[in-house]
């Protein structure tokens, strides 16, 4: 046993290595690449793309409509609108993973072919059309998990086989899904999204009950699908009318399946005790899939959704000048220390992934412990004695609703940061995220306390960083995260001093606040913007347009969609009615829907201090 065990340890280690290896030597010149390479590559990958021809790679995609099927905004490559351009091959979304802005994209009518694309690669993405091609075989269940933000999803007219993925029901946005005319099998999921309008299956294999949600739908929705009851179309059968024939099927079935469990019983009995121990690389396999159905933390394949090569670890290199540090400086003595080649062999998943960077969740072997590691790509620019001072003075600070920083990784090339796992979701999830799926609402006096909170731990960092502009800097409801007491904690907080500032204007929400989209200019009363913005979705349960990249300038935001109402109509209009429940605190809630307009002034000189904000906010009652 301590011979196999000695084993097994010398076939991680390398393994680990090896991942590791890989993760801390990338190149990172793919995020900086210019848009027009990223798009090059894209078109060289295709078999036939003379339809692109005016993708001129001496010319800029952006700004202007030299390149066709280009869409931009803010100078930047915003939507890829390629239909019915007779473009061949596979489409391969991962070439195009690193343009910073795609949010939507449009291959209708070609005649692209292969199993679906990764859509996962682009996470943000809230848009994608793909009718009319030849993509074929299953989706995975999986295949649309945490695209929170994706609204229309058209896949009609492909070979698409197996069941409707799942993951396509947890979307909060989702409006529009067309799969008609494909080959899907099973039962409709049970989707719950009241924002789902445009839906059609029709012309495939479905069967079962059509889910209540979409019994309000018209039958043309489901034509085409035989074995489908209930709502427009044929009413399904009762229990009463089932044949004896398909009882005596099922019993018969069931017994057959207990006779083959029976007889690998017996038969695999006697061979477990003879048979040679599984291969040392067999059980780091079976280790990795049994806690978590996929991959070590590999970081790159776990954010892209790929599960890792498998490849026998290369010969030791005895060669001190190629070994790569992996210590974690650590920021808190009492948590028990690990090091990066722990990570690499942490169960890993991903998390979420944004403009800044990739969250992973890591469950490590030896200790239990469950740890957060954020991967950071817009700090290369960073000194490592300016980063690693930064990190000294965020792990000193302590407060109940700051979530703590436990440790950070230093390389030129790759920035991580590690926090403790909070095992509950972040303020946007319950406020956009779980309606309709079994999950309460946040009633009035938990929406309160964590209001109360956000600002307490706002004016913490204010008291704490009196040298940073915005002590925040990117404070947004998918940056609070609610522990197990409703006390929200707030993160990604003070890293505007080691992004990358040509960068920080596309990706922290402090430069998308009016004074910096009149003025180019953050300033101390930033982040007191951010609150009120925050203030306001919390109220009324609606998102905040003007924190979003692709809606700033397009559309109102929460505190201009406000004043355009009558002050009469805010308890009617206004107030999310998720949290009303039985409470008689209306008089409460306008206060401090007032105070959020207040934090939300467009002129500066007139918003109020942070002071004067979180003093407002501590005299509203439950």
């Amino acid at each position: 046993m301590a011979l196999v065990n000695h084993n097994i340890a010398t076939c991680l280690l390398p393994r680990a290595l090896v991942l590791l290896s890989v993760i801390l030597n990338l190149s990172f010149t793919s995020f900086s690449a210019p848009e027009s390479e990223i798009l090059i590559k894209f078109k060289d990958s295709l078999t036939d793309n003379s339809a692109l021809n005016s993708w001129d790679p001496s010319k800029p995609p952006c700004p202007g409509q030299a390149w066709a099927g280009i869409i931009c905004q803010d100078d930047k490559v915003w939507g890829l609108k390629l239909q019915n351009m007779g473009l061949k091959g596979k489409f391969d979304i991962n070439l195009l993973k690193d343009l910073p802005l795609l949010r939507t994209i449009s291959i209708n009518g070609n005649q692209f072919e292969g199993s679906f694309p990764n859509i996962r690669t682009i996470i943000a993405l809230k848009s994608f059309y793909m009718a009319g091609n030849n993509f074929s075989g299953a989706i995975r269940p999986d295949a649309f998990e945490k695209m929170t933000g994706l609204k229309k999803f058209d896949g009609s007219r492909n070979k698409l086989t197996g069941s409707i993925p799942s993951s396509l029901t947890t979307l909060p946005l989702l409006t529009e899904l067309r799969l008609e005319h494909n080959a899907f099998t099973g039962q409709i999921p049970n989707f719950l999204q009241d924002r789902l309008t445009v839906f059609n299956v029709s012309e495939n294999q479905l069967d079962g009950p059509i889910p209540d949600k979409l019994t309000r739908l018209d039958a043309t929705a489901f034509m085409g699908n035989v074995e489908l009851c209930g709502g427009p179309m044929p009413p399904c059968p009762s229990p009463t009318e089932i044949s004896a024939g398909t009882v005596i099927l099922c019993v018969l079935l069931a017994a057959a399946a207990l006779a083959a469990i029976f007889v690998a019983i017996v038969i695999l009995r006697p061979r477990k005790e003879n048979e040679n121990p599984v291969p040392e690389k067999q059980h780091v396999a079976v280790a990795t899939q049994v806690h978590n159905n996929g991959p070590s933390l590999d970081m790159d394949k776990v954010e892209k959704g790929m599960p890792p090569a498998e490849s026998s670890p290369p010969a030791a290199n005895n060669n001190n000048n190629n070994q790569v540090n992996v210590s974690l400086t650590f920021l808190k003595e009492e948590t028990e220390k690990f090091d990066l080649t722990d990570l690499m062999k942490a169960s890993a998943e991903i998390l979420g992934s944004g403009m800044l960077g990739s969250t992973f969740k890591a469950a490590l072997g030896r200790s239990g412990q469950v740890m957060v590691v954020k991967r950071f790509r817009q700090m290369n620019n960073a000194g490592k004695e300016e980063f690693q001072e930064h990190m000294r003075r965020l792990g000193r600070l302590k407060h109940k609703n700051l979530l703590p920083l436990v440790a950070f990784y230093y390389r030129k090339e790759e920035k991580l940061l590690v926090t403790e796992y909070i095992d509950n979701a972040n303020l946007s999830a319950y406020l956009h995220g779980n309606r309709g799926r079994g999950v309460p609402s946040l009633d009035w006096p938990k929406r309160l306390k964590i209001v109360k909170g956000i600002a307490k731990g706002l004016q913490y960092l204010y008291n704490e960083l009196p040298s940073i502009v915005a002590p925040h800097g990117h404070l947004k409801s998918a940056n609070i995260l609610l522990n197990d007491s409703w006390e929200p904690l707030l993160t990604d907080y003070a890293l505007s001093p080691i992004v990358n500032q040509d960068q920080a204007h596309e990706i922290m929400i402090a430069y998308r606040s009016p004074e910096y989209n009149q003025q180019g200019r953050i300033t101390k009363k930033t982040d007191v913007w951010s609150l009120g913005m925050v203030i306001l979705e919390v109220l009324t349960g609606r998102y905040p347009s003007s924190t979003s990249l692709k809606d700033r300038g397009n559309e109102p935001d929460l505190a201009a969609w406000l004043q355009s109402i009558d002050r009469q109509d805010w308890k009617t209009e206004a107030l999310d009615k998720n949290m009303m429940g039985k409470t008689n605190r209306q008089d409460q809630m306008l206060k401090l829907l007032e105070i959020g307009l207040s934090c939300c002034e467009p002129d500066v000189e007139k918003r109020w201090e942070i002071k004067e904000a979180v003093e407002r906010i501590e005299k509203i009652k439950e």
